[in-house]
Formats: C-alpha cells, structure tokens, sequence
C-alpha cells in the first residue's frame, strides 16, 4: 500500500544530532536491539571507517524500519558543506524531510543551506529541535531563527518541559499531554502520557492555543470552531497541520533530546501524520527520448516501470547502485532500458538497505528506495525504464568544485590502478574532477572543500596498488621580456660531412595590453585568430639574405623556446619577435638548423633583456556579514590581494578583489573558519600580472 509508505531525509547542520537521531529511530522502531553511538564509533549509518575515525557523516546511508503498519525508510545525510553532494541527490528522490536542529547553535550555517535545497525541491518537512539538555539550550530562540533565517511558518506541536540542566521531558500540544519516561526501564521504551506539570501548564495552553490558531490557516472549518468558541477536534487539527506541511503553509515543530531517547517516538508519530507517501506527491515528469516530448509517470505497479539511479558505491564484486522507484515494478533478472547511455541493463539482484547491512528483495514497487547489483553501465542521474515505453527523468545536478590539489604518485602505484581507482572514485562522487594539469604534467583532483579532499584521498588510498602524496598544485605562472632587446645566433656546427648552419639577427619586443589589442585587430582583419598567449613572429627579411623556406623554422624555433622560457620554465607570453637580418650556406644551411639556432636566440634575448615572471589574477567577489568586513579587508590585503570596492546591503557585505591565485590556496577553509561559515565567495580567472622582485625566485621555485 503506496499510503503506508513514507521516504523521508535527516538534514542539518553538522553536529545537529542527525545520526544519532537515526539511531535512536532504528532502536525504537525495533530494527536494532542495542542503540549504536557517534562517539563509540558502532552507528548503522556511519559505517565507513573514516566516518567512525571522524565522528561524522560523510556519505548519506539509507535505512528501512517499520513503525506501526508503516514502512519507512530513512537516508542520513551529511552535514558538512564538502557533501552537499550527498544532501543534494537524497533530497532529488525523497518525498520528505525532517531538519535537526542544535538548541544551543540554533539555525546554522549549514541548516540553511541544506533547508533551501529543500525547498528547490519542493519536499515538505518537519523541525526537530534537538539536544534540549545541553547548557545554552534555548528553545524559543531556534524558532525565532527559524522565522528570520529560514521564512517559515511554526506550527509548534511540542513543547519543552524546561531547558538545558532543567530539562524534564516533552509535552505534546495536540494531547496536551506530558511524555513521561520509565526511569527504571532500563530499555528507554517504556513512557506513559500524563497531565501536564503544574510549572508548566500556562505556557502549554499559550501554546496549545496558538498552534490551533497555526492550523486555522489551512482550514477554514477549523478556524470557525476557534472563532466561535467550540471545541477543536484533535482529528481536525491533524488533517490542518497534514494539508499544511504538504502545501508548504507551515512547518510542524518538535522538540527533544536524542541523545537521552526524549521526543524521538512523537516524531517518528509525527512522521506518518504529517509527511506525504509517494501517493501524496504529484506524479514524477520526464520526457520521451526521441520525441522529446514530456510524460508523466504515476506512483502505480501498472505503469510501466521507471526509476532513478541517484548514487553508485563501487565494489570489489561490482557496482551498487542506489534506485528511486516511480512507477512499475522490478524484480531481479528483470531487463531495463538506460535511456542516458542508451543500453540495456540486466537486474542480478534488489536490495533493501540497512546501512551496511542488505536485505534481498523479490519485487520493488513504486514509491520505493532501493540498491541493486548487475548494471555495467548505470551510474548517478541516469534514468532506468521499460524498454517499451522510454521516459528520461531530469538530472540530478551539482555544484562546481571550488579547491583542487595535486596527487603524486608513489613508485610503487600500478598507473593503470590509479587511474582505474580515480575513474571509479570520481563516478561515484559527481562533485569530485580529475584531470591532468597540461602545462605542469601534475595530476590535480578538485573537489568542495579541504575536508572533501582528504576524505576522497584517503578512500583512493585504500585501493591495493595505489599509493599518493598530496601538495599543493603548481601555479602556471607565465613569463616575458622586461625591456626590446636584439640579439644576434650564430648556429654553426662542423662535425664532419654535411655541417649545420644558421646566422639570424631577430628583435624581440615584450607587448603592452595596448600592443596586445592592436595585434588582436590586425589578426581579425586578416581572418586569423590572434595567439592565446600573444606571440607574435613577422620578419623584415630583403635580398633574400634569409631563403624563404627557412623563414617557418624560425619561427618554430621560437615558439618552442616560447613554451618552457628561460631560468624559470614557464610558459612565455606578450612577446614579438621579427626576424631582421641573418645569412646562409647553400650546403650546410637546413630547416631544422634555423629553427635550433631561434630557440637559441629566444633563449639568449630573455637573459640579456631580463625576465618578468607573471602570476595569474583572480577576480575574486566574498559575501558575508557586515562585522566581518573588517577581518575580510585585512584578510585580502595580507593575500596581496587589492580590493576594487564595497557594497553593503541588509547586513551583508560584498567585497570586489584582485588576488593572486597563488595566495587562495586553503582560502575556502579558511574564510569558514574565520567568519564561522557565514562568509561564500567566488573567483574566476581575471589577468596576470608581475610578480614583485623579490618574490620572483621564490615563486618560480614553489
């Protein structure tokens, strides 16, 4: 029964309690006899090794429990920004959420972030305000954020009986009723409702009241009862509080303390009350492959099949690969239709998933969220379906990684392995590129963050065969000329038979930005395309002193002494160079001996004009909250960055800078840790500009 379905995500900020409110779900569902522990390292859903090192989530898990006649199942998501990724794919496919919060931090950074994804979305949610225990707590607080931060509606259906050391329990609003716990019960099941404690009976009717008033938004019939005074069936207010979370009117609030098992069963209530089944949802729309035209797909086993592959987990024994159900049913040696590569895939086996733990399944109907083994060719986005009726759903789609670092091989690394590991770790992870630096040779991984990176690094790492060292990548500095310098070669060689010979006198000219856009105009008048590096090569050769056949050579000559430079080795740029004299030998004299004696003169000019090592420029733009425009200007001026202008606007600041892309390595990091994540910024490549003398060598060399 499609009703009796629920998929639903924890999301939040880190550290918020998200798995250890997974934990305390699984235990009381039933699905687990000892409740596992963040800090002991045994929870379901952190199972990777790093994770349980770490003591954080860093790859979503999905669980499947039963509470009552329901079946729902569970994905914990990470809270720390390097994995959006993993928030981002679980809430593609999910038909709710619930949001954790921290009463003591409130609505965080990350809360935010992850909220907004969310509503991009469109999934309906619960608010959970957790750790009611801990010193600071402060419940009133959270939902004031929650207003400001994050535009919601409250709809507070519990209530905390005290906070922080006084902290006694929960009350539900709906029942007004206390959630007393059995001390004694040595189990943490056992509870009993009973009337609400005197301290705390005034509040609980303020509050009672206003969540009926909460509900009233989304009944009229509701707000009639309220109006003239007659009693509010707690039905009625259900069905309100339903309708609303589903249309996005208001969210449902609860409170509690995980960690001490408080609150967490009336949430899992809460959970089948208020958050939709996939019948709840509208029907899932994709478009014909070859049409284009757009279908729909209803939540029914009649309908032709489809489905989602939103994650991939690389196994020795082959892929993992995690499905959204829409519509159809599938069993295991079913054949399916990718139509993203255009292949059949074969079904070996279904998998209903207990973190690490997985069950095997006959037949997944529609609705459900599953992982099968067999596919060769599936991996995250890709759409599955019936061969007969092919239906493409919308991608899933991610952010652009934002810090790289170079990987350096061992010795001992088998390349065919690591580039085998890379491919593998970078198709599960689509926020994750790999790629070959081509001016530098280094092999540079991008990814979200320092903390992404490592985690990807070590899971590389495990690989038998692979062996890395991580550095920083090499900046692809740039040189030219510091001043117009002639120079005259003399390349003459005699070693017996026929020799090499080649005079050539050539002036070079390093070119200004105006030089560079009088060339660029020559270049579009001529039907050329200017240089990317703007060399420039023309010679003023009479009398034929140099034969125009040997003319190319020179100026191949030069553009390879242009690609490694001088004393530094970096690529050259803003150069003119134009051959003006030179002579000859009707025997000796060949191609390859011109263009040998301009990669010598090339050469021999930037040494005798004197080099200037260029560094690439980024535009750089940070936004952030006003008290830290301060700390950000003098950030960016210790960075050698300059700063073009500020704005400011309802208490966030914008700074517009130049900073050399030497010094943002480690800056996303950084400028988290200094403005406690509540800064972001963005950079594109701008310009080079001269490295100052006495940073030249040390640049060149780092």
């Amino acid at each position: 029964m499609l009703d009796h379905i629920r998929n639903i995500g924890i999301i939040a900020h880190v550290d918020a309690g998200k798995t250890t409110t997974t934990e305390r779900i699984l235990y009381f569902s039933g699905s687990k006899h000892k409740s596992g522990d963040v800090d002991e390292g045994n929870t379901t859903t952190d199972f990777d090794p790093l994770e349980k090192a770490k003591g954080i989530t860093i790859n979503s898990a999905a669980v499947t429990i039963e509470w009552g006649d329901q079946q729902i199942t569970l994905i914990d998501t990470p809270g720390h920004v390097d994995f959006t990724a993993e928030v981002e794919r679980s809430l593609r496919v999910l038909d709710g959420a619930v949001g954790v919060f921290c009463a003591v931090g409130g609505v965080e950074v990350q809360s935010e972030t992850v909220w907004y994804q969310a509503n991009k979305h469109g999934v309906p949610r619960l608010a959970y305000i957790n750790k009611m225990d801990r010193m600071g707590a402060d419940f009133f607080n959270c939902i004031d954020e929650m207003k400001s931060k994050l535009g919601i509606l409250p709809a507070i259906c519990a209530l905390p009986a005290g906070q922080a050391g006084s902290f006694e329990g929960v009350i539900d609003l709906l029942e007004m009723k206390f959630i007393k716990r059995d001390l004694t019960d040595k189990t943490n099941v056992r509870y009993a409702l009973v009337d609400i404690p005197e301290a705390y009976r005034a509040q609980a009717e303020e509050y009672h009241h206003l969540l009926l008033e909460t509900a009233s938004h989304c009944d009229d019939h509701l707000l009639e009862l309220i109006l003239e005074g007659k009693p509010v069936p707690t039905d009625l207010v259900r069905t309100a509080l339903r309708k609303g979370t589903l249309e996005g009117k208001l969210t449902p609030v609860f409170c509690g303390s995980s960690k001490n098992f408080h609150g967490v069963q009336l949430l899992l209530d809460a959970v089948v009350e208020y958050l939709p089944s996939p019948s709840d949802r509208p029907p899932v729309e994709g478009t014909v492959p070859k049409t284009k035209e757009k279908a729909l797909r209803r939540p029914d086993p009649k309908e032709p099949f489809s489905c989602l592959a939103f994650k991939t987990v690389t196994e020795p024994t082959g892929d993992l690969v995690y499905l959204r159900i829409y519509s159809g049913e599938l069993h295991p040696k079913d054949e399916v239709f990718n139509t993203t590569s255009g292949k059949s895939e074969r079904i070996a086996r279904i998998f209903r998933m207990m973190g690490e733990r997985r069950d095997s399944l006959e037949v997944a109907g529609p609705g459900e969220i599953v992982a099968v083994v067999g596919l060769k060719s599936t991996y995250t986005g890709n759409t599955l379906c019936a061969s007969g009726s092919p239906l493409t759903l919308e991608d899933i789609r991610f952010p652009e990684p934002v810090i790289s670092q170079a990987i350096i091989p061992d010795r001992t690394t088998d390349e065919t392995k690591l580039a085998d590991a890379l491919g593998k770790l970078v198709r599960d992870d689509p926020t994750l590129k790999a790629r070959t630096d081509p001016e530098t040779k280094q092999l540079i991984l991008s990814g979200m963050g320092e903390l992404h990176l490592e985690v990807s690094v070590d899971k590389l790492m495990r690989t038998p065969g692979v062996k890395v060292t991580v550095g920083r990548p090499m900046v692809a500095y740039r040189q030219t000329i510091a001043k117009p310098v002639e120079v005259e070669t003399r390349y003459i060689k005699q070693s017996g038979g026929r020799g090499k010979y080649a005079v050539i006198t050539v002036r070079f000219d390093p070119l200004s930005k105006d030089d560079v856009a009088e060339w660029a105009t020559r270049m579009e008048e001529s039907n050329e395309k200017p240089d990317l590096n703007n060399i420039y090569f023309t010679d003023e050769i009479v009398g034929g002193v140099v034969p125009g056949e040997y003319i190319p050579s020179v100026e191949a000559g030069f553009r390879d002494a242009c690609v490694k430079g001088a004393k530094y080795g970096f690529q050259c740029v803003d150069m003119h160079a134009c051959l003006v004299d030179g002579k000859y030998h009707d025997v000796d004299s060949s191609q390859d001996a011109f263009r040998l004696a301009a990669v010598e003169c090339t050469r021999e000019a930037m040494l005798k004009a004197g080099i200037v090592l260029l560094e690439p420029i980024m535009n750089v733009v940070v936004i952030a909250p006003e008290k830290y425009q301060g700390d950000l200007a003098g950030d960016i001026n210790r960075r050698r960055g300059e700063i073009l202008n500020f704005s400011s606007e309802k208490g966030r600041c914008q700074i517009h800078a130049y900073i050399p892309l030497a010094e943002l390595f480690g800056y996303t990091s950084e400028l988290r840790n200094f403005t406690s994540g509540t800064a972001a910024f963005s950079m594109e490549p701008s310009h080079y500009a001269p490295v100052k003398e006495e940073l030249a060598d040390l640049r060149a060399a780092s």
